[in-house]
């Protein structure tokens, strides 16, 4: 019983519904794919074998590294939101499985770069692969206006939960 609620939690609005039965759909629509996003995530984080942390860290440094971008640990600290102590900690673990290279920063002997391995682009492909291919071939699927459609609806919802964010921080 109390995993139902848990399952069914995120698909109820807290805000009056939309005003008529397209937009509950919609809106139905919407908290549906939420909870898929958050199941995916989670199934990502079994696949991966790395705590939550670990895989965000990991992922940030993957995609820094495709950008031809240098992190370090006060990079992670930022994106991550929070501690060096934390970070510290998080980099260890990743070092210590061969996921993560420490590099000397050229310039500066007391700073170094994080690179991921290959082992580590592997990891963070295959946790992702399954989850972002469902979704292109959903996208490949649709005809164009469809797919205009649904990218103008994604966007402004994007942009609205942005605008809360933005007055919250």
């Amino acid at each position: 019983m109390p995993q139902n609620v848990v399952r069914h939690e995120g698909l109820h609005l807290y805000a009056d519904q939309p005003r008529d039965e397209v937009g509950r759909r919609l809106s139905d629509a919407v908290l549906r794919l939420r909870r898929a996003e958050q199941v995916q995530a989670g199934l990502a984080v079994r696949a991966s074998e790395l705590s939550a942390i670990d895989l965000t860290a990991l992922r940030y440094l993957v995609q820094g590294h495709r950008d031809g971008r240098d992190l370090g640990p006060k990079d992670l600290i930022v994106m991550l939101a929070t501690s060096s102590a934390t970070v510290t900690n998080v980099v260890e673990r990743l070092a210590s499985k061969g996921l993560v290279e420490r590099v000397q920063h050229p310039s500066d002997r007391r700073a170094h770069y994080l690179v991921p391995t290959a082992a580590a682009v592997e990891r963070v492909d295959a946790a992702f692969a399954a989850h972002h291919q469902a979704i292109v071939t959903v996208i490949d699927e649709l005809d164009p206006e469809r797919t205009a459609i649904a990218a103008e609806v994604i966007d402004l919802l994007a942009s609205a939960l942005d605008e809360i964010a933005e007055r919250r921080a």
